[in-house]
């Protein structure tokens, strides 16, 4: 790829930048790319373009924008193996998931373009009409995170449309190549201004949430980042939505079938290499059942097939960078220095790249970092437990709440613990299965704010207007 392949998205041209930014191929650890760096220029650019398009995509008929969203998501389909390389490329994932993720923008657009923005009439009468509209909130900010790129973009700008609004897109300085991509391809589909993308290095989120025509901002990432979005977006009484990290809970009661269910867990903990937002992270197990669950996730170790995305026998790579690998292995240690066992794995792989190996930590227990903090990586700590009423408490503790599953023959008593559970989404029997975009995401306490997807994402891209029509 050369360096001047991909350019940014602003008022329906393609933009280049004087600077650049390279991007690292995790499955080598060299150079792979390079990618635009945005300045203030190209931000009062992009402002200025969405400020200008706005009034007219917001008053096109929905009918209009559903069909201009279906035909950005027939154009994307068409390119879906090149953007699903770019997207290994960057990301280091096998290519079926990130042919996943480009498939996520096409659902996005298409889905969304489905849904009806409604109103409700509140009266109607000889003497008034009174009723309650839903309008578009404005142009918007969508910043989206290293790990799943496309799919998140599709998120966010799926809604964001639909709505009536115009919108710009930042991704991660580690992961922008598909994102730039889908953009060069959709700008040739919608009207000029209506979808931005542009990249950049860490001052660029900043220059877009602070600049005073955007209306929302709709932020992917960590609880630090998402507070100071937040704390920004405050000064000019922008909406936010805002999905932060997890650090999933799975409890499995007593009566479960370890052999029959160890699978399940092990894949919703190491898909895309533990790097998913909603990924089990923590399991809490009975004490008598903590030795066949280690014994039944390890014998799948050797299913994993571990190595670049673009080879077709890989199930698992890399994870995205160097700063990501330092931070899981220091987690492991701190787990092997307080007394847990590294029953497989447990140290980064001898080879060119940020290759580390599923690993399952036995006997974790709170206080150590791998159980209380966020690992986003192929780790899995196993909690053995005696009191229910404590393990609940537990997963309960700290300020994460958004996913979390129970586990259990009996549905009554798993569906008991999980009306229990502080999380967004909730699972029994089973972790991560969604809807797809007809299902909301939310996270509670520091996990979130607002939500996304469904109905329910949709609306938050607006903004009431109570209309009262006298007829006396």
């Amino acid at each position: 790829m050369s360096d001047a392949e991909l350019t940014m998205t602003i008022g329906g041209r393609a933009v280049r930048a004087p600077r650049s930014f390279p991007i690292v191929d995790p499955s080598t650890g060299e150079v792979a790319a390079h990618a635009p760096a945005a300045e203030a220029e190209h931000v009062e650019d992009v402002m200025a373009a969405m400020a200008a398009a706005q009034p007219a995509w917001a008053a096109e008929t929905a009918d209009g924008r559903a069909r201009v969203m279906r035909q950005g998501a027939d154009a994307v389909a068409a390119s879906i193996d090149e953007i699903a390389r770019l997207s290994t490329l960057e990301l280091g994932a096998p290519l079926a998931f990130s042919k996943g993720l480009v498939t996520g923008v096409i659902s996005a657009l298409r889905y969304f373009a489905g849904c009806e923005v409604a109103g409700e009439v509140l009266s109607d009468s000889e003497s008034e009409r009174v009723e309650v509209l839903r309008r578009p909130v404005g142009p918007v900010v969508a910043i989206t995170p290293w790990n799943v790129p496309a799919y998140m973009m599709g998120l966010k700008i799926g809604p964001a449309l639909a709505a009536g609004n115009c919108v710009v897109v930042k991704p991660s300085p580690y992961t922008p190549l598909a994102t730039l991509r889908v953009g060069e391809i959709l700008r040739e589909v919608f009207p000029a201004g209506v979808l931005n993308v542009v990249s950049g290095t860490d001052e660029l989120g900043p220059m877009l949430v602070d600049h005073p025509v955007p209306r929302k901002v709709t932020f992917t990432g960590s609880i630090p980042t998402g507070k100071a979005i937040a704390a920004a977006a405050a000064k000019d009484l922008k909406r936010v939505t805002l999905e932060l990290g997890g650090n999933d809970p799975a409890i499995l009661l007593d009566d479960v079938d370890v052999e029959a269910i160890a699978p399940k867990l092990f894949w919703a903990a190491f898909t895309n290499s533990g790097q998913v937002c909603i990924a089990i992270k923590r399991v809490y197990v009975p004490a008598h059942l903590h030795d066949a669950l280690v014994d039944a996730l390890v014998g799948l170790v050797p299913s994993v097939r571990l190595g670049s995305g673009l080879d077709e026998s890989t199930n698992m790579g890399p994870l995205q960078n160097r700063a990501q690998l330092d931070f899981v292995a220091a987690l492991v240690e701190d787990a092997k220095a307080k007394g847990a066992t590294v029953a497989a794995g447990g140290r980064p792989e001898d080879r060119p790249g940020y290759f580390y190996p599923p690993t399952i930590v036995a006997g974790a227990a709170a206080g150590m970092r791998v159980v209380d903090e966020e690992q986003f990586g192929p780790v899995l700590p196993l909690v053995p437990y005696t009191d229910l009423e404590d393990t609940v408490a537990q997963a309960n503790h700290r300020y994460f709440g958004l996913g979390a599953s129970v586990w259990s023959g009996d549905l009554d008593r798993a569906g008991a613990v999980a009306d229990r559970l502080e999380a967004g989404q909730v699972w029994v029997n089973t972790h991560q299965s969604t809807l797809g975009f007809s299902q909301p995401l939310t996270g509670v306490k520091h996990s979130g704010l607002g939500v996304e997807k469904g109905r329910w994402g949709l609306e938050t891209f607006t903004e009431l207007q109570t209309r009262y029509v006298s007829r006396a």
